[in-house]
C-alpha cells in the first residue's frame, strides 16, 4: 500500500490542497495525518472539515499540540501562536472542536507508529531534533518506523541493533529503503509552514511493500495563503514566513 503522510497543515488551504492533489496523482491508497491541522493559517474551518472527511474515508489522524490547544488553554505557545489559536477557536463549531479533542495521541499498525511529536511521552510535545531524542523515542517502542511531524524540517534517523545511530536530511523525490534490520524515525516536513528555507509545501510517501520512504515538495500559492492570514487580522509574521520557508 502506498501511504500519503501529511504533517503540520496549520490551516493552510492552498498548501494542503496542492499536496493532496500531488499525492493522489502519484497513486496514494491511504492518507495519514500527523497533527497540527489548525494554528497559524487562515482556513481552520475548511481544514478540520477536510481532515474529518478523510478520516471518515479511512484516513489515520493523530492529535497535534495546536489541535490540543483549541480545547486546552494550558498548552503553552509563543505570542503569535497564541493569537492564532484564540482566533481559531472562534472559527470552529462545537462538532469540529469535539473532533479535534477526540483524536488519539498516537496510532500504531503493522509495525508503523504515527505520532505528532516523539513516542516516549507524546503529550509532552517534545521536538525530535537530534539523535539522542530520536534514539530515546525509538527505544521506547517496537515499531520498525515511527513517523512524526512537529519540527517542520525533514529529517530521517535510524538505530541499529547494536545501538549505532545515523541521521541525514533526505533528498526530495529520492526513495529511501528503510532496511528491516534497523529502527527508523522519520520527521516529516510541514505542509502548511515549512521552516527549512524552502517555502514549498512538504509531505511524504511510504510504500509498505517496498519499505521505501520518499520526501516530496510541492510548490503552491504561498502568496494567497499569506494574503488570507493578513486579511483575517492574524499576526503579520505568520504570513511573511510562508514566503521564505522560515
Amino acid at each position: 500500500m502506498l501511504l500519503g503522510l501529511f504533517a503540520d497543515i496549520h490551516a493552510n488551504r492552498p498548501a494542503f490542497t496542492a499536496c493532496l492533489a500531488n499525492a493522489r496523482e502519484r497513486g496514494i491508497e491511504r492518507v495519514v495525518l500527523l497533527g497540527d491541522y489548525v494554528g497559524y493559517g487562515a482556513d481552520p474551518d475548511w481544514t478540520v472539515s477536510t481532515v474529518r472527511d478523510l478520516v471518515a474515508d479511512g484516513a489515520v489522524a493523530v492529535l497535534g499540540n495546536h489541535d490540543a490547544a483549541i480545547g486546552n488553554p494550558k498548552v503553552q505557545m509563543n505570542a503569535e501562536a497564541e493569537a492564532a489559536i484564540e482566533w481559531t477557536r472562534g472559527q470552529l463549531d462545537s462538532a469540529q472542536r469535539k473532533f479535534l479533542a477526540d483524536l488519539p495521541m498516537r496510532h500504531e499498525e503493522h509495525s508503523l507508529l504515527f505520532v505528532h511529536s516523539e513516542a516516549t511521552r507524546p503529550e509532552s510535545w517534545i521536538y525530535v531534533t537530534d539523535t539522542a531524542i530520536a534514539s530515546r523515542s525509538m527505544q521506547a517502542v517496537s515499531a520498525h518506523v515511527t513517523f512524526c511531524g512537529h519540527v517542520h524540517k525533514p529529517a530521517l534517523y535510524s538505530l541499529s541493533v547494536t545501538g549505532k545511530m545515523t541521521t541525514f536530511v533526505p533528498t526530495t523525490d529520492v526513495p529511501v529503503h528503510l532496511l528491516p534490520g534497523r529502527q527508523w524515525h522519520a520527521v516529516l516536513g510541514s505542509v502548511g509552514q515549512p521552516r527549512d528555507g524552502n517555502p514549498a509545501a512538504a509531505y511524504a510517501l511510504y510504500d509498505t511493500v517496498k519499505h521505501e520512504l520518499t520526501y516530496c515538495r510541492v510548490p503552491y500559492d504561498a502568496a494567497e495563503a499569506a494574503r488570507r492570514i493578513r486579511d483575517n487580522g492574524l499576526p503579520l509574521w505568520l504570513a511573511d514566513r510562508l514566503l521564505v520557508g522560515r
